[in-house]
């Protein structure tokens, strides 16, 4: 190997120990990296070094060579989740809230407070878990998906989800949505648990334990009502009706404002009382022992490699859009919120990207790893490698091909970023 790459381009930092050793190197543009080998069809090899060049080996120890990059990808995903799972990642528990009018979870006859267990077989232990089975089940010839559920009395009952004339990839949005699914929320008592000193809630004498009834003159049922009142009321004056040890009292509120993705909302400094049997209820963690962690992390990153294999057909077919398409700038955002949301969360995230390289490089594309092993399983079937001025070809194609693939994620990031 002559230079071990992080990174393309100029090389900025390097490091070699003897002239024949490796050099080690930093690149300025850190999009990926390369390895360059000993090759007599690039460049003047010593006599001497004939022996080590890559192109004096066997088309299987090329093979073996090209193949070992994206083997690691699937390696270090199967690593990462296997860890993820030991570690224990929490979800939401995928438990159906307001069923929409009209959709197709309404035709499925799905009721509100059903929990799934299992999409087409496959046991479920979170939305995430169901989000990935139903977008897999879609991507299926008939469409029909078989779920599990057992209703709000524990009662396991079989449904079916009709997804044939649905195109779930033809425009961005939530899976769930678009099925008429919402997830379902508890309900949390009205009830203040303590404030901010300081805030718009202390300055209007709301305290620990009080009842919120009514804002001007509107009735408040539950918290989610309250927030969802106080984030639209910015810098507006509220009458709202308390009660405190039995009285009834009306103060006046005034929330301030504070910006959120872009978007300024009301805020008080107000925090509810929490059930610990309704939270338990609406998280839930998936973990496993050592051995069933390794089965799941393997299980995990062969469906979702098959996935992707069929995302990528449908793109090229025309069947998803090629707004699901990202690039490095929604990566970078990505990685930060897994990283925020914890370790298991952030190591699902890597073990993702990781596959979806070992994916990629597999294609069979001219200049990535797939389209070397194209050329040298022809060789191997042919006895003889495939002509030069061909991969010449083949090279400008896949260069061709990966610059408009760039464009594209690019195109999207910048347009996700401004909208």
């Amino acid at each position: 190997v002559i230079r071990f790459s992080i990174g393309f381009g100029k090389v900025i930092y390097s490091r070699q120990k003897t002239p024949d050793d490796t050099e080690y190197a930093l690149a300025a543009i850190p999009l990926g990296g390369y390895v360059k080998m000993l090759d007599e069809r690039e460049m003047e090899v010593r006599e001497e070094d004939k022996p080590y060049s890559f192109n004096s080996k066997t088309v299987w120890q090329r093979i073996a060579v090209v193949a070992a990059g994206p083997v690691f990808n699937f390696i270090l995903a199967i690593v990462l989740l296997w860890f993820m799972y030991l570690y224990g990642i929490s979800g939401i528990s995928p438990i159906v809230g307001e069923i929409d009018k009209g959709s197709i979870a309404e035709q499925a006859n799905l009721q509100a407070e059903d929990r799934f267990v299992a999409v087409n077989g496959k046991k479920v232990q979170t939305w995430s878990n169901v989000q990935m089975a139903l977008l897999n089940a879609s991507l299926q010839n008939n469409g029909i998906v078989s779920v599990q559920v057992t209703d709000k009395f524990g009662n396991l009952q079989d449904k079916t989800l009709d997804l044939s004339g649905v195109a779930l990839l033809q425009e961005e949005g939530d899976i769930l949505k678009k099925l008429g699914l919402n997830m379902w929320m508890p309900d949390i008592e009205p009830i203040i648990a303590g404030v901010v000193a300081g805030g718009a809630a202390a300055q209007a004498g709301l305290k620990k334990g009080d009842i919120l009834l009514q804002a001007d003159g509107k009735a408040i049922k539950s918290w989610q009502d309250w927030v969802k009142l106080i984030r639209n009321s910015a810098n507006k004056a509220l009458t709202i009706l308390i009660e405190r040890d039995g009285f009834q009292k009306k103060l006046v509120l005034k929330p301030g404002v504070k910006e959120v993705n872009g978007k300024k909302i009301g805020y008080i400094g107000a925090y509810q009382k929490q059930s610990k049997a309704l939270l338990d209820r609406f998280y839930t963690t998936e973990q496993y022992g050592f051995i069933d962690s390794f089965i799941h992390a393997v299980d995990k990153t062969w469906n979702m490699s098959l996935l992707t294999v069929k995302l990528i057909g449908k793109l090229i077919t025309g069947d998803a859009t090629i707004k699901n398409i990202s690039g490095p700038i929604s990566i970078a955002q990505y990685a930060g919120q897994s990283a925020s949301l914890g370790l298991a969360h952030y190591l699902y995230f890597m073990a993702l990207i990781s596959l979806s390289l070992g994916v990629l490089n597999l294609l069979p594309i001219p200049v990535l790893d797939g389209g070397h092993l194209l050329f040298y399983f022809i060789e191997a079937i042919k006895g003889s490698p495939v002509s030069e001025s061909v991969q010449i070809i083949g090279q400008n194609i896949g260069l061709a091909l990966l610059g408009l693939l760039m464009a594209v994620a690019f195109y999207n990031d910048i347009l996700r970023v401004f909208q």
